[in-house]
C-alpha cells in the first residue's frame, strides 16, 4: 500500500520527537535518581555531623557517646554502625566496624576519615567502611543537588537533540536525494539528453514524481525521433513528385521528351500528388493545434455510413469487393461536422479497398452504447500485428514497408482522421489480428448527452 509523503513526515517528526522525549526522560530520569540518592546521603551525613557537632559543644568531649543513639543506631549496637568517630588522639569514641569503644583504630583507616571541627578545631574524625568514603559538608547540600539535576537535564536534552539531529540530517538526505537526482536529470534533459531516467526509490509522492519524470523523458525522446522521423519522410514524399516534375520538364526543355499529353500528364498528377501532401500536411497541423473549423450539428449516423459507401461503390466494384452497410435507421442523432466525418470515412473505407483482396468483403455498421455511437468499418484484409497497432495512427506510418510510397496515400491520413474525430470529443482505435481483417471503430458522443 502506498504511504503518502505527508504521512511519512509525520511519522518521521513524531518519531524524532518521542525519541528526544525518551533520551530526555530516560537521562533525566537516571541521573535525578542517582543525584537524589547522593543528596539524601548528603543529608543524612549533614544531619550526623550535626549531631556529633552539637554533642561535643555541649558536652566539651566526647565521654559517654558510645552510651546514646547516633547514626540511627540504639546503643549497644555499635557493631553493625557502618562507620566510627574518633577522637583527636585517633582513639575511637564511637563504637561501629566490629571496633567498639576505646580502642585505636587502624592506622590505615585515618586516610579516609573526613574531620570533625568545632571552633576550626578538629576535635575527631568520622570513619565510614571502605569503599563508602563521601564527602561531608556541614549544611545540607540543597544548592548542589538542584545544580545537579539541572545541569544533568541540560546534558540529556543536549544528547537528544544531537540523537534527533542525526536522524534528522539522514531523513533530510532521503528526501533530498531523490530530488538532488530529479534535478540533475531535469538539467541534462534542458541541454538536450532525453535518455534520463532516474530510480524510483519509493511509491510515495517521489517516487510517483520520478515515474512521471520517467514517462515524459520517454516521451519526449520518442517525440523527437517521430520528429527525425517525420521531417525525412517529409522530405522523402516531396522530392519523389519534385524530382518526376523537375526530371520531366527539364526533358521538355531539352527536347528530349516531345511535348506529348502523356507527358503532361504525368507532371500533373506529380503536382496534384504534392498538392495533396501539403494540403494533408496543413490539415494535421490545424487539426492537431485545434484550430480547425468544425461546423458541427446534429446527425444521423446511418446518413454518414451511406454517403461513404456510395461514394466508394464504383472503386469496390472494380476490385470485386463486396462493400455493404448495416446500420439501424433509428439509432441516436450525434454531435458531428459532417464534411469532416466523411473525410475520415473515406479515408477508412479507402485504405479498407486498399488492402482488401479481390473477393474480399468491407462492412460498415453501426450501433449504440450507453452514451455514444460506434461506427465500424470492417475489412478482410490481412490484418495488422500488434506492433503495427500500436503505431497505425502516427504521421507517415506504413504497416507495408515493401508497399512504394505512390501506391498508397500520404501517410497522413489516419493521423488526421484521429485529429479529427478527436476535436469532435470522440475517440478512434483499430482491432486486428493478423489474418482475420482490420476494424476501425469511431466513437461520437451523442446529441442529446
Amino acid at each position: 500500500m502506498m504511504r503518502s509523503l505527508v504521512f511519512k513526515l509525520s511519522v518521521a517528526f513524531l518519531l524524532v520527537s518521542l525519541v528526544g522525549i525518551a533520551l530526555v526522560a530516560f537521562f533525566a530520569g537516571r541521573v535525578s535518581a542517582n543525584e537524589f540518592s547522593n543528596f539524601a546521603e548528603a543529608q543524612s551525613d549533614s544531619l550526623l555531623m550535626d549531631q556529633l557537632v552539637n554533642y561535643y559543644e555541649i558536652n566539651g568531649n566526647w565521654d559517654n557517646l558510645d552510651r546514646i543513639g547516633i547514626g540511627g543506631v540504639p546503643p549497644g549496637d555499635g557493631e553493625v554502625r557502618p562507620f566510627v568517630v574518633t577522637d583527636s588522639q585517633n582513639l575511637v569514641v564511637l563504637s561501629g566496624l566490629n571496633q567498639t569503644a576505646g580502642n585505636r583504630a587502624p592506622r590505615g583507616w585515618l586516610n579516609r576519615g573526613v574531620p570533625i571541627e568545632v571552633d576550626n578545631e578538629q576535635v575527631g574524625q568520622i570513619i565510614f567502611a571502605e569503599g563508602m568514603t563521601r564527602g561531608m559538608q556541614q549544611q545540607p547540600p540543597r544548592t548542589d543537588f538542584s545544580t545537579r539535576v539541572n545541569q544533568a537535564i541540560f546534558l540529556a536534552a543536549l544528547g537528544a537533540t544531537a540523537v534527533s539531529l542525526i536522524i534528522g540530517v539522514l531523513l533530510a538526505r532521503s528526501l533530498t536525494k531523490p530530488l538532488q537526482e530529479m534535478t540533475h536529470a531535469t538539467q541534462a534533459v534542458a541541454q538536450g539528453d532525453l535518455t534520463q531516467q532516474v530510480p524510483i526509490r519509493s511509491d510515495d509522492e517521489l517516487g510517483q514524481l520520478a515515474t512521471a519524470f520517467n514517462q515524459m523523458s520517454a516521451d519526449l525522446a520518442q517525440s523527437r525521433d517521430l520528429r527525425r522521423q517525420m521531417t525525412a519522410d517529409i522530405a522523402h514524399d516531396l522530392r519523389t513528385p519534385l524530382s518526376l516534375i523537375l526530371g520531366h520538364a527539364e526533358a521538355l526543355s531539352d527536347g528530349v521528351l516531345p511535348p506529348t499529353p502523356e507527358t503532361f500528364d504525368v507532371i500533373h498528377d506529380e503536382a496534384r500528388r504534392l498538392n495533396r501532401l501539403v494540403e494533408d500536411l496543413r490539415l494535421l497541423s490545424l487539426a492537431e493545434a485545434g484550430e480547425l473549423t468544425l461546423a458541427v450539428r446534429s446527425v444521423q449516423p446511418r446518413s454518414l455510413l451511406e454517403r461513404a459507401a456510395l461514394a466508394h461503390a464504383p472503386a469496390a466494384q472494380q476490385k470485386q469487393v463486396a462493400l455493404t452497410l448495416d446500420a439501424p435507421a433509428d439509432l441516436p442523432e450525434v454531435v458531428a461536422d459532417p464534411d469532416r466525418m466523411a473525410q475520415v470515412l473515406d479515408n477508412l473505407v479507402a485504405n479498407a479497398l486498399r488492402y482488401t483482396p479481390e473477393n474480399g468483403r468491407i462492412q460498415l455498421t453501426a450501433q449504440q452504447n450507453q452514451t455514444a455511437v460506434q461506427l465500424k468499418v470492417q475489412d478482410s484484409g490481412p490484418g495488422m500485428s500488434a506492433t503495427e497497432l500500436a503505431h497505425v495512427f502516427d504521421r507517415f506510418y506504413r504497416g507495408d514497408k515493401s508497399r512504394q510510397r505512390h501506391e498508397g496515400g500520404s501517410g497522413l491520413g489516419l493521423a488526421i482522421a484521429k485529429s479529427i474525430v478527436g476535436g469532435h470529443n470522440g475517440r478512434i482505435w483499430a482491432e486486428s489480428a493478423p489474418g482475420q481483417g482490420a476494424t476501425f471503430i469511431i466513437e461520437l458522443p451523442l446529441a442529446s448527452s
